[in-house]
């Protein structure tokens, strides 16, 4: 009874410490028109109006989409809130929500497909998303407003956002520093379009059910290919919530705050 009563008192600490670090993230909506993007926005630790930040976007997965302006920081969120990091690291941290009508890249599930990267394909002859679109929109208007580095914006995604995260980055070519998308996958033949010397951190588990690591090997190929300065990582035995790993590898943010276009 005592050994439960303690996990009890320690989880409801965890969920304490959790929704302290959320709270550091600033409600925000983003409108044009008749579109609304809700996103939470982390401002960096001593703030100074007469400063420049870097910019990091970072693409929920499809489990946290909604309107509740909340979900989206459940994977990563108490990664850019900690303390330390944030004292070490200073910058703007953008969290958007999609809506649960929506999804962040343009893609085609095939069910009957059958080879190593799952029912996944990517057509990019489409237009750009409602939502992928508002998130392109409000990056433009951030940078736009004085407060941003724009050689230091960085782009990242699990799942829906690491799809999202490649599909954002030929859609958005020469504005981000660098990128690091999650167990996701793209369209392999637009990495020319931004990929030459280009700084991108791939990570995927090769035990993934949900989106086949096939994905991100291919990218990771047709990156190096294309003269990217591509890193990938792969957990061995590790399913879809590879984040969890990514999220602990120590070099992630000095790597990611090192670049810069």
């Amino acid at each position: 009874m005592q050994k439960i009563l303690t996990l009890l008192i320690l989880i409801s600490a965890m969920n304490k410490l959790m929704a302290q670090d959320n709270n550091l993230y600033e409600k925000k909506e983003f409108i044009k028109g008749a579109d609304t993007l809700r996103y939470r926005m982390l401002h960096p630790a001593n703030y100074q109006a007469n400063k420049k930040y870097p910019l990091i976007v970072f693409l929920h997965g499809s489990g946290e989409r909604g309107s509740d302006n909340e979900r989206q920081l459940i994977h990563g969120g108490k990664l850019f809130a900690d303390s330390a990091r944030r004292q070490q690291f200073p910058a703007f941290v953008i969290y958007p929500q999609c809506p649960a009508t929506d999804f962040w890249s343009r893609i085609k599930r095939e069910p009957n497909k059958v080879d190593s990267l799952g029912k996944f394909s990517f057509p990019s002859e489409e237009p750009i998303g409602p939502a992928l679109g508002m998130v392109s929109q409000l990056l433009d208007s951030l940078a736009a407003g004085g407060t941003v580095n724009t050689k230091k914006i960085y782009l990242g995604g699990l799942s829906m956002g690491g799809m999202g995260t490649f599909e954002l980055l030929w859609r958005k070519p020469n504005f981000f520093a660098a990128a690091f998308p999650i167990c996701g996958g793209g369209d392999p033949q637009k990495v020319t379009v931004y990929a030459k010397k280009f700084p991108i951190w791939i990570f995927h588990g090769d035990k993934d059910q949900a989106v086949p690591v096939g994905n991100s090997r291919l990218m990771y190929n047709v990156l190096k290919a294309a003269g990217a300065r591509v890193k990938y990582t792969e957990y061995p035995g590790v399913g879809h919530n590879s984040w969890d790993n990514a999220f602990l590898e120590p070099q992630l943010l000095p790597w990611l705050f090192k670049q810069k276009r």
